[in-house]
């Protein structure tokens, strides 16, 4: 491939495994991008717990315009007990990062990988063919409310504009065009204020895609249904701390959270892609992470990028590694986190060999023909 316009990526390892897998996925872009040309230039930034040890903010300013500067940002993990007394907590600086760069949605995918069904907890007929795009209300909710503890009573707002909603729907009905054209949007109408207005509204949106399908479902509804049927699921559109938890729960599906990848994006500006797990403290510096969910979110910001085709190619060997039976101890394996990152790297060598020897066929192809 030709050479690229330069790309600039900005790196939060974060915490407790966070560098561990950020630093397996980097290895796979630097490899795409050396061979492809790709024009990936990488910066690595204090965030999180690292950054109050560092600097004393979980957000730093020059993190933050790093960031804002960025085409996209790759993080590892955030948080973890050591800093849990702190006054400001690792997750404000995340929390904060999402409303700086107006990350209102966040695409959080799930798949159980045909041939991997009997790793899943449930029973493997229920798991197979499960494949799921939960779509998440990010910068808005109880999450962003205001906060209020007054002696021994507390309260959290939870508050949601017409606004917030129809911009989140819309990525969800677009995102359900591409897959299965089904949309369930969750929520709490039946007592909650913020989930009335929400399914009014989605319903109101709903109107602009008459090629989607549009249900309803309550939380706890929805919850049962993710693990009792969860093939009846195509994108799941709810708000911010209902996709929190559903997406928990679902990704333990596919046989461990350790494997997904998400995306935070918004209207404009750089996207955030994140391995959907925590910091896992209590395993941090052993090698035993699994680097799954971070190599899929740098698949997920190559897409974002415009390198769908990259992005597949990492997908894939990413999945082949699993397929072939190298999986990390959350998976049912004994493969150390940089080993699963190499033979991930491997599987991309061989399958970037197969498409410069196709592209090559097609040029001689057209060479011969034209």
């Amino acid at each position: 491939m030709n050479e690229e316009a330069e790309m600039k990526i900005v790196v939060l390892p974060g915490d407790g495994v966070g560098p561990e897998v950020a630093a397996e996925a980097v290895k796979c872009l630097e490899l795409l991008s050396r061979h492809c040309g790709l024009g990936l230039r990488f910066e690595t930034h204090d965030f999180g717990g690292a950054a109050i040890d560092a600097v004393g903010s979980s957000l730093p300013e020059s993190t933050l315009a790093a960031c804002k500067g960025a085409d996209a940002v790759l993080m590892g993990a955030v948080g973890g007990p050591r800093w849990d007394e702190r006054a400001e907590m690792p997750e404000v600086g995340l929390l904060r990062l999402r409303r700086e760069l107006g990350l209102f949605a966040n695409l959080r995918p799930a798949r159980v990988i045909p041939g991997l069904e009997s790793l899943s907890p449930l029973r493997a007929d229920l798991a197979e063919g499960a494949d799921v795009l939960v779509v998440r209300e990010l910068t808005g909710g109880i999450y962003f409310g205001e906060r209020r503890v007054e002696g021994e009573t507390a309260s959290d707002l939870c508050l949601y504009s017409r606004a917030e909603i129809e911009r989140i729907a819309h990525i969800a009905f677009r995102a359900a065009r591409g897959r299965r054209r089904r949309v369930t949007s969750v929520d709490k109408a039946n007592v909650m204020a913020t989930s009335k207005l929400w399914r009014r509204t989605v319903a109101e949106v709903a109107e602009d895609y008459p090629d989607v399908t549009l249900d309803h479902l309550y939380v706890d509804a929805a919850a049962m249904a993710l693990v009792t049927n969860p093939r009846r699921f195509d994108v799941i559109l709810t708000e911010n701390m209902f996709g929190d938890i559903l997406s928990d729960e679902l990704s333990v599906i596919g046989g461990s959270i350790g494997l997904l990848g998400s995306a935070s994006v918004g209207a404009a500006g750089p996207g955030l892609f994140e391995p959907i797990h925590g910091s896992a403290p209590d395993i941090a510096g052993l090698d035993i992470a699994n680097p799954s969910g971070a190599i899929a979110s740098a698949a997920m910001m190559l897409e974002e990028l415009g390198l769908a085709p990259m992005g597949h190619i990492l997908s894939e060997a990413l999945q082949k590694t699993l397929l072939a039976g190298c999986r990390t101890a959350d998976f049912g394996g004994n493969a150390r986190c940089s080993e699963f990152g190499e033979t991930v790297r491997e599987s991309l060598r061989r399958r970037l060999a197969r498409y410069d020897a196709h592209l090559e066929l097609v040029t001689m192809n057209r060479g011969c023909c034209g």
